[in-house]
């Protein structure tokens, strides 16, 4: 029996190596990892084949949740103002085309003759005049009246006041009628980019970008930012719906920028769906970023460790706790790990929100491993209790290989 075991054992050994000396004759799709690392002319090599990043690892519970809130990235009430009460007064400006008429309360006055009482009323319409680039209109016998910038309001009863000494209880009415510094400019992903006029009654960020033909892009990923006097603000599309202080009203010479930014996030791991996944929500969280992908696999993952990859700025990290002296820099590494066996961990990763480029990883069971490790001694074991009839396969599949 021992020389029959040794026998066994020594075929055994022949055909596997056998089967290895015939790996470079079966099919494959290119190069093996064996014969690339072989046939480089130059390696640079990790230290232990380590990528050498150091890390910080963090459990997920609802304080930890607490430090990630990404529901507003900014804010146009806050950075303009302008969402609540009536809306602004558009003053006028350089290059508005404005016609201005004049009433006296009788003839015989500064602009009515005495002959006026055939004419329809006591008044006169001076001709059409362009704010000039220094701000300026002409009336005869009131001057040169600086009008940008100001309202109409205030320009009538300033050339009122001028001419009061010499007309007749003058009134005064300004008409606007072409405004072309009321323009605002909408660009970027609406239907139609263009050089809007605003209305006099007041116009929100809603409105114009109505007035463009609307977004192109997906509500929840697409963001409007406002330049205005040199400055700044951005909100994500969804918060100028679900909150109205945020729909500010617009004003003349604002740029109004739409722009789409795609929001994805990285699975891989034990769950039903791996790959690149699109947020399509405004404000997705860790659980609903993981009930995208279908859920874990019942048959391999193992619920308790459940990983979320992320660079997280150094001060938040300082707040909540963590030891950062072993690291450098502003921006650090962390994996955040939630355990999915505890059933209050549900209630945390529903309020921990995903930030664009995440990574999320979740890890085999134990078990999974085991059950490979004894597939494979089962695979040995049958290899060896029929080494004559895998013997003579092998020898049969050698010789049609070289003929």
């Amino acid at each position: 029996m021992r020389g029959s075991s040794v026998t066994l054992k020594c075929s055994a050994a022949f055909i596997v190596s056998i089967s290895l000396a015939s790996c470079n004759t079966l099919p494959r799709s290119g190069p093996s990892h064996q014969s690339i690392d072989k046939s480089a002319s130059s390696k640079y090599v990790s230290v232990d084949k380590k990528v050498g990043i150091d890390y910080a690892l963090v459990d997920i519970t609802k304080q930890v949740a607490s430090f990630f809130d990404y529901t507003i990235i900014n804010s146009l009430e806050n950075g303009f103002g302008g969402g609540k009460g009536p809306p602004p007064q558009n003053p006028l400006g350089i290059g508005d085309v404005v016609e201005i008429t004049i009433f006296e309360a009788q003839a015989g006055g500064l602009f009515i003759p005495d002959d006026a009482g055939s004419r329809p009323g006591n008044y006169i319409t001076l001709p059409k005049q362009t704010v000039d680039r220094t701000g300026m209109i002409s009336v005869p016998y009131a001057g040169p009246i600086r009008v940008a910038g100001r309202s109409v309001g205030d320009v009538q009863a300033d050339i009122e006041k001028r001419l009061s000494n010499r007309a007749i209880e003058p009134q005064v009415i300004i008409t606007t009628t072409l405004a072309r510094s009321n323009n605002i400019s909408v660009l970027g992903d609406v239907n139609t980019p263009a050089q809007l006029d605003l209305s006099p009654a007041g116009e929100r960020v809603l409105d114009v970008l109505a007035r463009s033909g609307g977004l192109n892009a997906p509500q929840y990923e697409t963001y409007v930012t406002i330049e205005r006097n040199g400055r700044q603000a951005t909100v994500l599309f969804r918060t100028l719906v679900d909150k109205p202080s945020e729909n500010i009203y617009v004003r003349p010479g604002d740029t109004i920028y739409v722009s789409r930014e795609r929001r994805t996030y990285l699975v891989f791991g034990a769950t039903e769906q791996a790959g690149r996944l699109d947020f399509e929500d405004s404000n997705l969280t860790l659980g609903e970023a993981i009930a995208k992908t279908g859920g874990l696999l019942d048959g391999r993952a193992d619920p308790a460790q459940v990983f979320l990859y992320r660079e997280v700025p150094r001060d938040t990290l300082v707040k909540m706790g963590v030891d950062v002296s072993k690291f450098n820099g502003a921006i650090i590494p962390t994996v955040f790990r939630a355990n999915l066996r505890d059933p209050a961990i549900f209630f945390a990763i529903q309020e921990f929100k995903m930030k664009d480029k995440d990574t999320i990883y979740v890890s085999n069971a134990d078990a999974v491993e085991l059950t490979k490790f004894l597939a494979l001694i089962n695979n040995v074991s049958d290899t060896t209790a029929n080494v004559p009839a895998n013997a003579l396969t092998s020898r049969t599949s050698i010789r049609r290989l070289t003929r």
